[in-house]
């Protein structure tokens, strides 16, 4: 447990100190980091309480982008748990120079995504994206992967979506935001679907901190979760959310 969460945290640190140290005029135009708090109870499988923290970074480069996140799970019982994701995805545009763009699709990605967990846990996925311009929405993306579990026989389909769009109410500024992952069956599990959205408000814009500090509500709803029939998770999780750039 502890070597996955060691090498998922260097993962991380690593990708933060090349975006943080990139040159202005060097292939990385830009980069965010997060840390978010969250709690949660009521959950199905495991603990039915617990508190995760989640390191979030992304960037934009010359030929794509890269997002990698880490949960560090601690549990009621002292237990800590690790798990984490890295997708890199390739710019047909950028790599090209030519505009891969149609209609409301703005850019089409060649995407890659590496899982790693407990227990010997690694899921492999590839496949295509496409980014789309939908007016409020700072980011919607669609991903079609190809998904093989090692554990399983034979490999399977997911779809992912992930959006992020700000919006206003009166003076307050708010952010909806989440993800998507619809995937198939595969060897002994059945099709799942986890569908993640979020609600956080902009309450560091009363501290002179506009866009940095969110607070709000995560729900985890989790069809045949891990691909276990008839396992349905359906959990409210309240989040602090820090935006470090």
């Amino acid at each position: 447990m502890l070597r996955n969460m060691l090498n998922i945290l260097f993962a991380i640190a690593g990708a933060l100190g090349v975006a943080g140290t990139a040159p202005a005029d060097g292939p990385i135009t830009w980069h965010s980091e997060n840390i978010q708090l969250l709690k949660g109870f009521d959950y199905e499988l495991g603990p039915e309480a617990r508190t995760i923290m989640t390191l979030e970074h992304a960037h934009r480069s010359d030929w794509g982008d890269v997002f990698v996140f880490a949960d560090i799970t601690f549990e009621p019982d002292g237990d800590i748990q690790a798990y984490g994701e890295i997708t890199p995805r390739l710019s047909l545009s950028r790599l090209s120079g030519r505009a891969w763009s149609a209609g409301p699709v703005s850019d089409v990605l060649l995407a890659l995504n590496y899982e790693r967990g407990e227990q010997g846990v690694e899921r492999y996925l590839g496949g295509i994206a496409a980014d789309l311009d939908i007016e409020g929405f700072r980011v919607f993306r669609v991903h079609a992967f190809l998904r093989d579990d090692p554990r399983r026989d034979g490999t399977t389909g997911q779809l992912t979506i992930v959006w992020n769009r700000p919006f206003t109410l009166g003076e307050e500024q708010f952010l909806a935001e989440g993800f998507a992952d619809i995937a198939g069956a595969e060897g002994s599990g059945v099709a799942n679907q986890l569908v993640v959205p979020r609600l956080l408000w902009d309450v560091g814009a009363h501290y002179g901190t506009a866009g940095r500090i969110w607070l709000g509500l995560e729900w985890q709803y989790w069809h045949n979760k891990f691909g276990v029939d008839g396992v349905t998770e359906s959990v409210p999780q309240v989040q602090l959310k820090w935006v470090l750039h």
